[in-house]
């Protein structure tokens, strides 16, 4: 059972969210927060697999609220959920350690997908944002890509298959079966590519694998 806390200042999009997730059976809401300190709080007290925060709330904003739960509560992953999709909000969501971005006009499916995918150990964006962070290094920021090619060399063989599948947005999971290793394994070899990249975390990683061009097909 994946277990989640909802973070919204508006009851009417709590209920919604709970709803949708809650008609997948695998899928259990544990706590809903109206302002950003409230999710810290539920965060801490009820350890939840997803935390799933609107951006804009009272008290304390989602983005902060994001930087604190993975902070203080790694067990937690989180996704950040809003009607707004600006570039400032995806690079303060992803540098706060946000695993998953989407956005509240998107299919309800993705957030079932989104929840689904962060639970296990991977990340989730939301196409149109998955669009917008890949598209400068699409668009002739031949620097950026150069320096993504650079690093990437530095890996191993294997390290490189396991980041081009992580760039795909697989779970530890899904890349342990594509690539016949068992999952204690794929974690060793993210977490080595994450200290040889010099990134944050997954989200991170996977931005870099689609700089330097070697994500995995879908």
């Amino acid at each position: 059972m994946i277990r989640v806390l909802i973070a919204d200042d508006e009851a009417m999009m709590r209920a919604g969210v709970r709803a949708i997730l809650e008609s997948d059976p695998d899928i259990e809401v544990v706590f809903e927060a109206a302002d950003g300190r409230q999710a810290i709080d539920g965060t801490q007290r009820h350890r939840p697999d997803v935390a799933v925060l609107d951006i804009r709330m009272p008290v304390l904003d989602g983005l902060t609220a994001a930087t604190e739960i993975t902070a203080t509560v790694p067990g937690t992953r989180v996704v950040m959920l809003t009607t707004f999709g600006e570039d400032d909000y995806i690079e303060r969501a992803l540098g706060g350690g946000a695993l998953g971005f989407l956005l509240k006009a998107a299919d309800p499916r993705e957030l079932i997908a989104g929840v689904r995918a962060v639970s296990e150990g991977g990340a989730y964006l939301s196409p149109e944002i998955a669009r917008r962070v890949i598209a400068p290094y699409r668009s002739g920021d031949r620097a950026r890509g150069a320096d993504a090619r650079h690093a990437v060399a530095e890996l191993t063989d294997r390290e490189r298959e396991v980041l081009a599948l992580l760039g795909a947005g697989a779970s530890n999971a899904e890349i342990g079966a594509h690539l016949h290793l068992v999952e204690g394994t794929v974690k060793g070899y993210v977490s080595a590519i994450l200290v040889k990249l010099d990134v944050r975390n997954r989200v991170e990683a996977a931005v870099l694998a689609h700089r330097a061009g070697i994500v995995a097909p879908d």
